[in-house]
């Protein structure tokens, strides 16, 4: 049922079909505009098509532009572009507005979508290509396993905490250029496209945010 208003996501900690969704237009479509990626997603919840239409026409380029980067696919990329909008309507719930912003979040899951595209192709090629023999496949095994270390792992996860942390506390457009050109993947001059900003607007907001992230980074490690 489409909401009335703008549904205020204040105190949410997480948001809840699938085929083609109807995109009518019209005032539920141009007032949803106006809202946070956040009141999307609450209202998305409520099973808001208008409002699914709103966040899909925000970010549908963006997300293809990561996959495409990823894949280097045409095809592929929008097939995960696809996939990674199903998802978003029928699990509306797996983001959780506590832990971050919605632009982060929905971009690592694009990211996270098109390396599972990689690892299945691989999956694939490994099945139909010659088998090494044990001691070659014990070999490559020891190689591809430096990820493995615990304490690298949790040196990791904390740097990337608190360069989270850092991040989120930049000026609205400050952050939001950093989040697309590092999170997003985007250059500069696709940033200005996006957001319909001059290419020199995005390159000052870009080195004023890393200045600022710098010294935050500072004073954190």
């Amino acid at each position: 049922m489409p909401w009335q208003g703008n549904p205020d996501p204040s105190g949410v900690r997480s948001i809840l079909r699938t085929g083609e969704i109807a995109r009518p237009l019209g005032d539920p479509r141009a007032a949803r505009r106006e809202w946070t990626d956040e009141s999307l997603m609450l209202a998305i919840a409520s099973r808001d098509d208008y409002a699914f239409a709103v966040l899909y026409d925000r970010y549908a380029d963006l997300v293809y532009s990561a996959a495409l980067r990823v894949l280097a696919d045409a095809q592929l990329a929008e097939d995960v572009t696809q996939d990674v909008f199903v998802r978003l309507w029928r699990r509306p719930e797996s983001f959780i507005s506590a832990r971050g912003r919605f632009l982060t979040w929905f971009m690592s899951v694009t990211r996270n979508r098109a390396i599972d595209e990689i690892r299945a192709l691989g999956r694939r090629h490994r099945r139909e290509a010659p088998q090494p023999d044990d001691s070659e496949s014990d070999t490559c095994l020891r190689i591809a396993a430096p990820g493995d270390d615990p304490l690298i792992e949790a040196e990791l996860h904390e740097l990337s905490v608190r360069v989270r942390a850092a991040v989120s506390e930049l000026p609205r457009d400050q952050r939001r250029a950093l989040e697309l050109a590092y999170f997003g993947g985007l250059t500069q001059q696709e940033i200005s496209e996006l957001s319909h900003e001059p290419l020199g607007t995005i390159k000052t907001r870009i080195r004023l945010g890393m200045q600022k992230l710098r010294r935050s980074l500072q004073d954190r490690i």
